[in-house]
């Protein structure tokens, strides 16, 4: 990071950096490249990473900054996600394509639960089963061994039901908190 802050790369060049290895291996997801996918995609998923260090240790950090990485790191997931879905929807693979689109809404959910508590005063990132590091250990997982049998099909489907739980979680927590401080409700 020292390196990258030296030579004076911006964090929002290496937020782009990292959604452009995401655009590739969606791609590269498409066209059923497994292993050039999964290279891809933990390269960019190791370059975001930095972006937030680089930000603070060259003083660079913005609001702005903080919001374009967040709103590229969700595109790119779901362009990700997508490619999954286009390679497994070529092949008849109606479980999978399934599978992925659930993935793709519960991990919006999952994030978009997290921003909106976040807009009425609440840290809901407390817990959850599938937070960000999961996911993206899991759509690696998918992709590297995305040509092997029903594999695709089951990483999914744990995709889904994790980020689908992981939103319930989140929404009862917020559930609980606003109830406890909004007070019993007026009796008529």
């Amino acid at each position: 990071m020292r390196v990258l802050v030296r030579r004076g790369v911006t964090p929002n060049a290496i937020t782009v950096f990292g959604f452009a290895l995401a655009v590739a291996t969606a791609a590269l997801a498409g066209f059923e490249l497994w292993i050039a996918a999964g290279v891809v995609f933990v390269v960019g998923s190791i370059s975001d990473m930095f972006d937030g260090s680089v930000a603070r240790m060259s003083g660079k950090a913005t609001r702005f900054g903080a919001f374009l990485d967040s709103n590229l790191d969700r595109l790119g997931e779901g362009l990700v996600l997508g490619g999954i879905g286009v390679a497994m929807a070529t092949e008849a693979r109606t479980w999978a394509v399934a599978m992925t689109f659930l993935a793709l809404a519960g991990s919006f959910l999952v994030s978009y639960t997290r921003a909106r508590a976040e807009g009425l005063g609440v840290d809901s990132n407390k817990g959850g089963l599938f937070s960000r590091t999961e996911r993206l250990v899991l759509v690696s997982a998918a992709l590297f061994l995305g040509g092997w049998g029903i594999t695709i099909e089951v990483v999914m489907t744990i995709l889904a039901v994790g980020t689908l739980i992981t939103f319930a979680q989140r929404l009862f927590y917020v559930h609980s908190v606003l109830r406890d401080a909004d007070g019993p409700p007026e009796a008529s």
